[in-house]
């Protein structure tokens, strides 16, 4: 629970989607938390949505006292639009959020992805499923590393502007589990950084055209991974 000190400073407040599965799952959900609680991220996490009633990421709300949203059913435009009428939130983060979703402001929403865009996003990319095309690429000679991504969202899988993108190293011998723990590992070293410069306005754009997209130089931005 956040203390009463920070909660007087009226911070910005972000609400979180974040899937996990029946059992587990979450972690960068829970590295949003701990982030804010130490003042590392700099906003309050009011709220996560997950349409798994009682699975990892309810459990990890409950044990962090974060509020939980279900979300279950239809994903539709006026389903989403009612939860963050609910919440007004300054940003919405998809943070391993499994559903399509509709309506939200492209401005105000970003995500995290485990793997290079635009070649591995796209419907049914996420996951185990990302980490084991990633280990096929490269076995095939096709790429030298994996990433981890982070983009605007449109109503479109993966394909809103991509404003952060970091090469997570493969050695030979991995598997699509490793890859998946190394890209986690990198994703939360970054993931508040990243969102601090969104929060800030220092990473924005108009939410309509792709080339209003701002992003300061310092902001790690790899361009291909064909470089094997």
């Amino acid at each position: 629970m956040l203390s009463k000190t920070r909660r007087m400073k009226k911070m910005k407040k972000i609400l979180v989607f974040a899937s996990g599965s029946k059992s587990g799952g979450g972690s960068g959900f829970q590295k949003l938390i701990e982030n804010s609680l130490t003042g590392i991220l700099g906003a309050e996490i009011i709220a996560v949505v997950s349409n798994h009633e009682n699975g990892g990421v309810r459990k990890i709300a409950d044990r962090f006292g974060v509020e939980f949203c279900y979300f279950s059913g239809e994903y539709t435009k006026s389903l989403y639009n009612e939860i963050v009428i609910k919440y007004k939130p300054d940003l919405i983060c998809l943070s391993g959020w499994l559903k399509r979703t509709e309506g939200l402001d492209p401005a105000k929403t970003i995500n995290i992805h485990p793997g290079p865009l635009p070649k591995f996003g796209g419907r049914g990319m996420y996951g185990h499923f990302v980490h084991e095309k990633i280990l096929e690429a490269y076995r095939q000679g096709e790429i030298a590393f994996s990433a981890v991504s982070m983009h605007f969202v449109t109503d479109e899988y993966d394909e809103g502007p991509l404003f952060f993108s970091f090469p997570v190293h493969i050695e030979p011998d991995y598997d699509a589990d490793k890859i998946g723990a190394e890209v986690n590992r990198i994703e939360h070293g970054w993931q508040a950084f990243i969102t601090n410069l969104v929060l800030e306005g220092k990473i924005r754009w108009d939410g309509k055209n792709p080339e209003s997209l701002v992003v300061p130089d310092y902001v790690p931005r790899i361009r291909t991974t064909l470089s094997v």
